[in-house]
């Protein structure tokens, strides 16, 4: 057997960030083969990460990127359990380089496959590699919840702490009023692009409450039907993008603005931790 060297468990622990007795005992186990007792190891986390899969991932980091060359966007949803986690250096970079593959790269239909592609910021190790590795050091549960991409020209925005992001499909305008608009989905929260795209079943239940409201009112039926259409206009405004007041000037709606800068709004994703 090998001699297990101070300076050889250091060169591990190096490389791995794992305590030291697990790396002697690694080392010990491979008869000294530093890549070897790397695999030892991290076998040893997925064993452990098996375990913990039932516990809850309520904190995390969505992550957008960006190609205007290439004219594609993706946005990934990575979890993992606590706030202190979701907030380190490393992590953020996982996020990142996860949703830079799945923008750049040959596109993926599902976590899965992304993860067996190269990591952008380290293209010697697969992200799969780097997502495991950095799961075995902080030993808590880490999960992909939810990945896409858009192929096309996309507006983006991303809150600080990672919390809320949204990708915006577009057609003309500028990359300025993209981003612009991606902040208000982020602050106003719309359920859908346009007045089309709301179920019938739910606006024909909100033309019966106004109605109903009216009769209360004591409206003549003659102008009921009138009443409600213009009434109907607050709850485009409260669920339809194109119809609300845009948050930088609320003269004027979010579908007048683009339409002013020569910008089609196709379609957007917008996603909230804990909101599925």
């Amino acid at each position: 057997m090998a001699q297990i060297t101070a300076s050889s468990v250091k060169a591990l622990r190096d490389r791995t960030g794992l305590p030291m007795m697990d790396c002697k005992k690694a080392l010990q186990e491979s008869d000294g083969d530093l890549d070897k007792a790397i695999e030892i190891l991290r076998k040893a986390g997925k064993k452990t990460a098996e375990k913990r899969a039932g516990r809850a991932t309520l904190s995390g980091r969505i992550a957008i990127y960006l190609d205007t060359d290439k004219e594609v966007g993706a946005i990934v949803d990575l979890r993992c359990e606590s706030a202190p986690v979701a907030s380190h250096e490393e992590f953020i970079q996982l996020a990142d380089d996860l949703a830079k593959q799945l923008a750049t790269g040959p596109g993926a239909d599902g976590p899965e496959q992304l993860l067996d592609q190269p990591s952008p910021s380290n293209p010697a190790q697969t992200l799969r590699e780097q997502f495991d590795d950095l799961n075995n050091r902080i030993r808590e549960v880490f999960k992909i919840e939810r990945i896409e991409r858009i192929d096309g020209p996309c507006g983006g925005y991303a809150h600080h702490n990672g919390a809320s992001a949204v990708l915006l499909h577009v057609e003309g305008g500028t990359p300025e009023l993209a981003k612009d608009i991606c902040m208000h989905v982020a602050a106003m929260r719309p359920a859908v692009l346009g007045v089309d795209d709301l179920d019938s079943t739910l606006v024909a239940k909100e033309r019966e409450i106004l109605a109903e409201a009216a009769r209360k009112e004591g409206k003549p039926e003659a102008i009921i039907d009138k009443m409600v259409e213009g009434r109907l206009r607050n709850y485009y405004a409260e669920q339809c993008l194109t119809e609300q007041p845009f948050v930088k000037d609320d003269k004027q709606t979010v579908g007048q603005i683009a339409k002013g800068a020569g910008m089609k709004l196709i379609r957007y994703v917008h996603w909230e931790l804990g909101k599925e």
